[in-house]
C-alpha cells in the first residue's frame, strides 16, 4: 500500500523585487494599504496557503536619498499592528510577525504575540530576527549596532524568556467562578523570575496562555550562529537556496542539528522562491526581464552596498567585485551575494541588478513547470514547502492562486480545504505540552 504524498507548506510574503511597484497593473501603495493587505490575506486563504509572512525593519536603510526615493520598501505597516486587524477578516491563514530580539523587550513582545494568538484563534507566528540593519541602533538610543555574536547571545536568552512567559498560566487556570468569587487558581499560575546576562523578567504574563501553547517560532538566519539558534529554538526555518543540491545539504544539516540539540521534533524547512508566471516560458521570461528594467541602476548599486554591508561606490561598476571585508550586518546575506558574484563572474553593476531584483531561488515559467519544481524539492528532501514571493501585486498572487494552486491540488500535494483550526496544526507541528520551557531548562 503506497503512502499518501507529502503535503506542501505554502507561505507568502509581499513582493520584494524593487521593480514590482512599477509593473503594469501593480498597486504602488500595496504594502502600506490596509485594504490591499486585507485582500492579499483573503486571497491567500482562498488559495489554501498556510501562512502570511510579514518582514520588517525598524529603520530605513542607509542610502542616498535619490536612491531611496525610487524604492517601495521605505513605507510599510507595522506587522504587530496589521496582523491583529487581518485576524478579524480571515479564518484559517497563519499570521507571522517579524520582530527583533535586539530592539525589543521580551515581556512586551510575549504579551503582544500571545494576544495575537488569542484573538486569531491560534494562528500567530513569530519570525525571530536579530536586526541585520545597523541603522536601527540610532533609533533606540545606541551609538553602535550590537556585534553579530552578541546579538545572537541576546536572542537565545530572549527566546527562553518568551517561552517561559507564555507558560505563565495553565490552560485551565482561569476558573472564573462567580459564585465563589474566585477568578483564577493560584496553583496554576507560574512566576518566571528570570535573571540572566541580558534580561531580568519576573512575570507572570498578564495575558492568558496562547491557544497554540506558544506562537509558532520561525527563524531565518543562515550563518553558523543563525543555524544553531534555529536548531535550538525554531519550528520553521526560512532559507535562501538557489539549487536542489545546496537545498538538500541545508535541509540535512538543520535536521542533524535538531537531533544534536536533543529535540524529538523536526524543523519545517521553507526556502524563499520568487515566482513569475506566464502562459509560456518565453512570456514568463519577458515579464521577468521587464521587472528588472524597471529598477534604477543607482538604486540597485545602493541596494548592493546595503546587502554587502560595505560602500561599493568607490569601485568601477563595470569591473569585478573586489574582496569585501566582513560586515556587522547579515553575514549569511553578505556571503550569499559574494558567492553569486564569484559563481557567475558578474560585474558590480550586473550583480547590483540581480540583488535588487532577487538573488535566491526563482521559478519562471508556466504553472505546470512551477508545480513540477515545487514537487521535486518536496519529494527529494530539499524543502517542506515554500515562502512564495510574487512578481507583482495584485496580479502575481491572483495568477498563482488561479493557475498553480489547482495544479498542486490535482497532484494531491496541497490541501483542498483546511481541516484543522490552528496554524501549528496546519503545519503539522505538535502543540507544546504544559511545562515545556521548564522541562527544556532542567
Amino acid at each position: 500500500m503506497t503512502s499518501p504524498p507529502r503535503q506542501l507548506i505554502l507561505l507568502a510574503m509581499p513582493s520584494i523585487h524593487a521593480g514590482a511597484w512599477r509593473y503594469p497593473g501593480a498597486q504602488p501603495d500595496f504594502q502600506s494599504s490596509f485594504e490591499h493587505m486585507k485582500w492579499f490575506a483573503q486571497t491567500l486563504e482562498q488559495g489554501r496557503f498556510d501562512g502570511l509572512f510579514l518582514p520588517d525593519s525598524l529603520a530605513i536603510r542607509a542610502a542616498p536619498v535619490d536612491a531611496l526615493m525610487r524604492g517601495h520598501s521605505v513605507s510599510t505597516l507595522d506587522p504587530l499592528t496589521l496582523l491583529p486587524a487581518l485576524a478579524a477578516v480571515t479564518r484559517h491563514i497563519g499570521l507571522i510577525a517579524t520582530a527583533s530580539t535586539t530592539y525589543n523587550e521580551p515581556y512586551m513582545l510575549a504579551r503582544r504575540l500571545a494576544t495575537l494568538d488569542l484573538i486569531s484563534g491560534g494562528r500567530a507566528g513569530w519570525n525571530l530576527v536579530t536586526s541585520s540593519n545597523p541603522n536601527e541602533a540610532a533609533n533606540f538610543g545606541a551609538e553602535q549596532h550590537m556585534a553579530h555574536a552578541d546579538r545572537y547571545l541576546r536572542a537565545r536568552e530572549f527566546c527562553d524568556v518568551m517561552n517561559g512567559l507564555w507558560e505563565s498560566w495553565d490552560e485551565d487556570a482561569f476558573c472564573k467562578d462567580a459564585k465563589s468569587g474566585v477568578y483564577f487558581d493560584p496553583k496554576k499560575m507560574h512566576v518566571l523570575d528570570h535573571r540572566g546576562p541580558h534580561f531580568s523578567v519576573r512575570g507572570p504574563l498578564n495575558v492568558a496562555r496562547p491557544v497554540q501553547g506558544r506562537p509558532v517560532i520561525v527563524q531565518a538566519g543562515a550563518s553558523e550562529a543563525g543555524r544553531q539558534i534555529a536548531a535550538e529554538t525554531a519550528e520553521v526555518v526560512f532559507t535562501y537556496q538557489t539549487d536542489l543540491a545546496s537545498a538538500q545539504a541545508f535541509y540535512a544539516d538543520m535536521q542533524c542539528r535538531v537531533a544534536l540539540a536533543q529535540r524529538t521534533d523536526r524543523l519545517k524547512i521553507i526556502p524563499a522562491v520568487f515566482v513569475v508566471l506566464g502562459k509560456s516560458v518565453s512570456q514568463a521570461q519577458e515579464k521577468r526581464a521587464l521587472l528588472d528594467q524597471l529598477v534604477d541602476d543607482q538604486s540597485s548599486l545602493a541596494t548592493l552596498s546595503i546587502a554587502l554591508g560595505h560602500d561599493i561606490s568607490q569601485y568601477d561598476r563595470d569591473g569585478p567585485l573586489p574582496e569585501i571585508p566582513a560586515s556587522n550586518a547579515s553575514k549569511s546575506g553578505q556571503d550569499r551575494v559574494i558567492a553569486l558574484a564569484r559563481r557567475e563572474d558578474l560585474s558590480i553593476l550586473a550583480l547590483a541588478r540581480r540583488v535588487c531584483g532577487y538573488q535566491g531561488l526563482e521559478m519562471v515559467g508556466t504553472a505546470s513547470m512551477v508545480a513540477d519544481q515545487m514537487q521535486q524539492w518536496l519529494d527529494n528532501a530539499a524543502a517542506d514547502g515554500f515562502n512564495v514571493m510574487f512578481s507583482h501585486l495584485p496580479g502575481g498572487v491572483t495568477e498563482f492562486v488561479e493557475q498553480v494552486v489547482p495544479e498542486l491540488q490535482r497532484r494531491k500535494v496541497l490541501r483542498g480545504n483546511y481541516a484543522v483550526s490552528t496554524f501549528r496544526e496546519n503545519l503539522g507541528l505538535e502543540k507544546p505540552l504544559p511545562g515545556y520551557s521548564r522541562h527544556r531548562a532542567s
